[in-house]
């Protein structure tokens, strides 16, 4: 989880949270939430090595279900 919380430590990210999710009937479910100032921000970030080597090394020992959303009008 340490991996995950520092992938939060960039700029271009304005708010950043790992938790454990509080329903534990099945298994460990770490949840993520970040913001970021926009959507440029947003693919910088997620173009980075920090975000690419994390999310490696997550895909090889989780499933996830992953959304991305932004509330800017097209």
């Amino acid at each position: 989880m340490d991996e995950l919380r520092a992938a939060g430590n960039a700029l271009e990210v304005t708010a950043w949270t790992v938790v454990l999710s509080l329903d534990t009937r099945k298994g460990r479910i770490i949840v993520q939430d970040g913001t970021f100032r926009d959507r440029c921000a947003f693919e910088t970030w997620r173009a980075g090595e920090v975000h690419r080597q994390v999310a490696r090394r997550m895909a090889g020992m989780a499933d996830w279900w992953v959304g991305d959303w932004s509330t800017e009008v097209p």
